[in-house]
Order: structure tokens, then C-alpha cells, then sequence
């Protein structure tokens, strides 16, 4: 098979890649977009437009100077645009700073020749997908979405905005994105569904079927698409013993020595219901439990609130950690928090199960039945999930863990889980097949024209 691509995809191919963060920043679309650029490098001659390090919301000095910025990032040709800073908790600030990216990233378009193919994600939301047609058209290449969070559906179901019109304009807009794109790449399978929703009128929500021509949505022809998941890099994150020296510098400096840790790693944002969450562990005040969350995002304040407002001594907060650390802090846990809110089954698949389970650790899920991830954690046997929304079933849960605290058990179940992700996600794997993908919309294309 090797072979055969190294046959269809030259050296001297050109591949675009838009990314709204990439490294250093810690978004995990970044560092997923970092390593698939490199990953494919050498199949490719890779090119990245991305945002200068702006991910927590400021611009160091050092990038406000230009309005673009030409890096060499591992070997990769990268071209950073200026954005403004930003407040993850205003809705303005924050739209300022998508659009302003949206824009710039256009416009350098124009400054990195010609490709033969463009892959962008769908971040940030909606704009991602119409870039990726932008950049297809004025270069003539094939474009590749890889979808990693539907919008509007996403916003739709944590309520971010009610304004139906805005909502309906959104959803076009991605549908046209989606319509355009040679290859679309979703990361799991349980957001083929909604894919197709988009393209049955039958299926749609309510709310977007009665402002749209229902008729012409159910001539439309399903977009070519694959399902590729996510990865890690399996052999960077890996399980450690907890006498590591980094391991214990890590819980040492945060007071997490001689406790069960439950953590959650990962954004702190809308979509994981972890501002009610929080007040299930209320009732573990007295026990000898720190709940660790480590990132960053825009209801992280509101958790530090109710921590303080409750005096619960036993919630840590920690900022993101480098790339080159998150091994350490992966480890420092006993279980791993890995949780969606209720509607999100379809629309957004939680790939920090896959860090979770590279670093050999148990999982307490909270997931909706029949969701990518949750099926991930019950067909490896690495993690209990239950049901979001169900508040007691989540402290039962965590009474179970902390009851088999130090156990075989829980080693045998996060060993199970990095027996897995080593068998069927291996980072090389995934590059493989995003390769295929791209190649295969070379050959659809002489079909189409042919």
C-alpha cells in the first residue's frame, strides 16, 4: 500500500494547511495540526497559515509589531497573521479576534504560491471551513475539511447565542463549506450522522428545516467523506511509574502529594457541563481526594468562584502545561475526567480520551450512550461512564474509584485502555490515512472529469 501512495503523491506536492492556533500554543487543534504537518511532511511540501501565539488571550510584545511573520517551526514553512488580544469571557472580544484572523489569514493566502491541495479544520467555527474553500478556489487544489466540531450545532446545544437568524446563517454557510470540500475527515463515527442530517431535510433540527428550502436539501449528494480519529503520540505519552522524579515534582508543587487525584485536563470551556459538575464534589470536602483541573477557558473563573465561595480546599486549579510536560501531569492522576454535555453525542468527539489512554490511565466517563468516545472507552475496557446530567450516578462513580484507589483494578483497567490506542489509533496510522484521503481526491477528481 505504501508503495502505491508514494506513487500517487509526489514529493514535489504542495499541501496548504489554515490553522487558527498552532504550536506553541496549547489549543489541542494546534498541537493536532502541528504534528499532522509534520507527520506529512515528507509526502508532501507543507505550508501553515496560522495565528500568532495568541491561544490564552494575549500577544506577547514581540508579535505586534507586523502584521504577518515568517517562521521555520520543525522543518515546516509557517506564516503567523497578527490578531488582537482577546477575553475568552466577552463575546465581542472574542469575535473580534476570529474575524480579524479570518481575514488576514485571506489575505496571506496570496503569499505562499501555488498548491495542489488545502486542508483547514473547522475552527475557528464556520469561518474554518469557508477558508478552506477560499484558499481551494484561488489556488485551484483540492480542498480537505476535516470537521473536528459541527457548527452550529455545537453552540446550538450549550446555548452560546439564541438568535435563530444567526444560527440559520451559520449552518449555510458551513453546509456550502461542506458542499465544496473534495474530502471531508470526521473524527469519529458517530458524527457521520450528523453529516448526513445536513443533507436530509427530514433529519435536520426544527429550527433549521422550517427556514431552509426543504426540497433542495433532499436533492443534495452526500460530500465524499472518511472517518479518521484522532490520535497521540503514543510513544511521547506514555504511563510512568508514580515514584517518577517528574511525576512527584508535578504533585509536589501542587499539593497533590498523598491524595487520590481525579483530574480533568483540557479546556475549561462551554461544552463539558463542568460548571455544574463542580458541585457534586461538594460532598467530598473531608475526603482525602484532590479533583485537579489543569487549562484554561472561559469558565474556568466561574469554577474558581465556587471553590472559593465553598471554601473547597481539596479543588486545584493549573494552568496549561507545555507539550513537552504533559506526560508528567498526565501521570500525576490516579483517574482522568473525560466528559461532554448532554447533546453533544455527534457533534463533538472529546479526543483527550486518547491522552488519557496513551498515559495508561483509568477514565471516569461522562458521556452520552452511543457517543464516539464513550464507545472508545467500553470497547477497550479502560473506564466507567455514565450518563451527563446524572449527578448521583457521577458521585457513585467516584466512590467506586476512590474505593479501589491503589488497586489492580483500576492498573489493569488503564493498561487495558493503552493496550487499545496502541493496536488501533497509533499516530502513524492516522498520517497514513489522512495521506490516503488527500490522495484519493486526486483520483475522484479524474473520475469527475474524465
Amino acid at each position: 500500500m505504501g508503495k502505491r501512495l508514494n506513487n500517487r503523491l509526489r514529493s514535489d506536492k504542495r499541501l496548504l494547511i489554515y490553522a487558527h492556533y498552532y504550536y506553541p500554543d496549547v489549543a489541542a487543534t494546534g498541537q493536532l495540526l502541528m504534528e499532522l504537518a509534520e507527520g506529512l511532511s515528507d509526502r508532501f511540501a507543507v505550508r501553515v497559515i496560522c495565528a500568532v501565539p495568541s491561544y490564552s488571550g494575549k500577544v506577547a510584545q514581540s508579535y505586534q509589531e507586523k502584521w504577518i511573520y515568517k517562521e521555520n517551526i520543525h522543518g515546516i514553512k509557517v506564516l503567523r497573521v497578527r490578531v488582537p488580544a482577546f477575553s475568552k469571557r466577552i463575546k465581542s472580544s472574542r469575535v473580534k479576534n476570529i474575524v480579524a484572523y479570518a481575514v488576514r489569514a485571506m489575505l496571506a493566502t496570496f503569499l505562499v504560491g501555488g498548491q495542489d491541495y488545502v486542508l483547514s479544520i473547522s475552527q475557528p467555527p464556520v469561518l474554518g471551513g469557508l477558508l478552506g474553500v477560499w484558499g481551494s478556489f484561488w489556488k485551484r487544489a483540492r480542498f480537505i475539511y476535516s470537521i473536528q466540531d459541527f457548527n452550529p450545532e455545537q453552540i446550538q446545544v450549550v446555548g452560546y447565542t439564541k438568535k435563530q437568524w444567526l444560527l440559520n446563517l451559520m449552518m449555510k454557510a458551513d453546509v456550502f463549506s461542506c458542499r465544496h470540500a473534495h474530502k471531508i475527515i470526521l473524527p469519529g463515527h458517530d458524527m457521520e450522522a450528523t453529516l448526513q442530517a445536513r443533507f436530509r431535510a427530514e433529519t435536520l433540527p426544527a429550527s433549521f428545516r422550517a427556514e431552509t428550502n426543504s426540497a433542495s436539501l433532499r436533492d443534495r449528494t452526500l460530500p465524499d467523506y472518511t472517518v479518521i480519529h484522532n490520535w497521540v503520540d503514543e510513544k511521547e505519552i506514555r504511563p510512568l511509574p508514580a515514584g517518577h522524579e517528574k511525576v512527584r515534582a508535578f504533585k509536589q508543587k501542587y499539593g497533590l502529594d498523598d491524595r487520590f487525584v481525579i483530574m480533568y485536563s483540557g479546556n475549561i470551556g462551554l461544552y463539558y457541563d463542568l460548571e455544574n459538575l463542580i458541585k457534586v464534589l461538594k460532598r467530598y470536602r473531608k475526603a482525602k481526594v484532590a479533583f485537579v483541573f489543569v487549562g484554561a477557558g472561559s469558565v474556568l473563573s466561574q469554577l474558581i468562584l465556587y471553590k472559593e465561595k465553598d471554601q473547597l480546599d481539596n479543588i486545584f486549579f493549573v494552568p496549561y502545561q507545555d507539550k513537552e510536560e504533559l506526560v508528567y501531569s498526565l501521570n500525576a492522576a490516579d483517574v482522568h475526567w473525560c466528559v461532554n454535555a448532554m447533546g453533544m453525542k455527534g457533534v463533538s468527539f472529546p479526543s483527550k480520551c486518547f491522552g488519557i489512554m496513551a498515559a495508561g490511565k483509568p477514565v471516569l466517563g461522562v458521556l452520552e450512550p452511543g457517543s464516539g468516545a464513550r464507545e472508545l472507552i467500553e470497547l477497550s475496557g479502560c473506564g466507567i461512564c455514565c450518563t451527563p446530567g446524572d449527578y448521583k450516578r457521577v458521585a457513585e462513580l467516584i466512590d467506586w474509584f476512590m474505593a479501589h484507589a491503589g488497586s489492580s483494578i483500576l492498573t489493569d483497567m488503564g493498561m487495558s485502555g493503552r493496550s487499545y490506542l496502541v493496536s488501533h489509533f497509533a499516530r502513524d496510522k492516522a498520517f497514513r490515512l489522512y495521506a490516503e484521503a488527500i490522495a484519493e481526491t486526486d483520483q475522484n477528481n479524474r473520475q469527475t472529469t474524465g
